[in-house]
């Protein structure tokens, strides 16, 4: 009688007697610290995403990691295990989804300083940096700006924030775009310029810190106001030398953290992730 055939070896397939079992190693959890040879990522149920940061990029500590899908997603789960997030200093976070067709993913806290991360998605892989802790705190009750660089401060700036009806909410921001010069318009979010709370003008030094459209911007004509009491209709106003030096020394991701002041800030908006 002829032998029995042997039994085909391939992954599912039956088990050979007398054969060690195989374990495949587990994903690492996303803001681990790398590890050799990481265990291949699940099929994803997506195509390849576009990543933020870009590869290369260097950014602060409270920039959030944000994927676009080109197609909604489905399976929310399954997508976020086919997505691997290291970093050289290890972090524990979550992902969050803003619809079918954007995830996000962030630290608890602030990322440790000076950190390298390293995200994949569906064949797109990009590595970029995270910076010195530069971290600004506007104090509503002092009027006043301190930021620091890695727990030392490296500047102080008087400003004047939202006036009664306009507050500046408390919360966490980070920086966004910046622009030299911008039109700031108040019929864009429905205050036509002709009532006496409307404004249409030109503003220097605008570095943005929410999509509802707080900014820190050169303000000359409030001066008297700066230190003092809040005048604004809800961005950091500050000296034109004061926003040069922010608009130069900040850079995308590093927090601005509002106290002391009414409300907080939405986590609807684009930018609220750490609301």
């Amino acid at each position: 009688m002829a032998p029995a055939s042997a039994a085909p070896l391939w992954p599912g397939g039956p088990d050979v007697p007398g054969a060690p079992a195989v374990v495949q190693a587990p994903q690492p959890e996303p803001g681990a610290a790398p590890v050799k040879n990481p265990p291949p990522l699940p099929q994803a149920n997506f195509a390849a995403p576009s990543i933020s940061p870009g590869d290369g990029d260097v950014v602060g500590v409270a920039q959030p990691i944000i994927i676009n899908f080109k197609d909604p997603v489905g399976d929310h789960a399954a997508a976020e295990k086919a997505i691997r997030i290291t970093s050289s200093n290890a972090t524990h976070g979550h992902f969050y989804w803003r619809g079918d067709k954007q995830v996000r993913w962030r630290p608890e806290e602030f990322w440790p300083a000076n950190s390298d991360i390293t995200v994949e998605a569906g064949g797109t892989k990009v590595a970029y940096k995270v910076g010195d802790a530069v971290v600004a705190t506007a104090d509503d009750a002092t009027h006043m700006i301190t930021v620091t660089r890695n727990g030392e401060v490296i500047k102080t700036m008087p400003t004047s924030m939202g006036k009664k009806d306009h507050e500046t909410p408390n919360g966490t921001y980070y920086v966004g775009e910046k622009n030299r010069k911008m039109i700031m318009d108040s019929s864009t979010y429905g205050v036509p310029i002709t009532d006496p709370q409307g404004y249409k003008l030109e503003v220097e030094y605008a570095t943005r810190l929410s999509n509802s459209g707080i900014f820190v911007h050169a303000a000359p004509w409030s001066l008297a106001q700066q230190g003092v009491s809040d005048s604004s209709h809800g961005c950091l106003n500050v000296s034109t030398e004061d926003a040069q030096w922010f608009f130069e020394n900040a850079q995308k991701g590093d927090p601005v953290v509002v106290t002391n002041s009414t409300g907080n800030f939405s986590a609807g908006d684009g930018m609220g992730d750490w609301s």
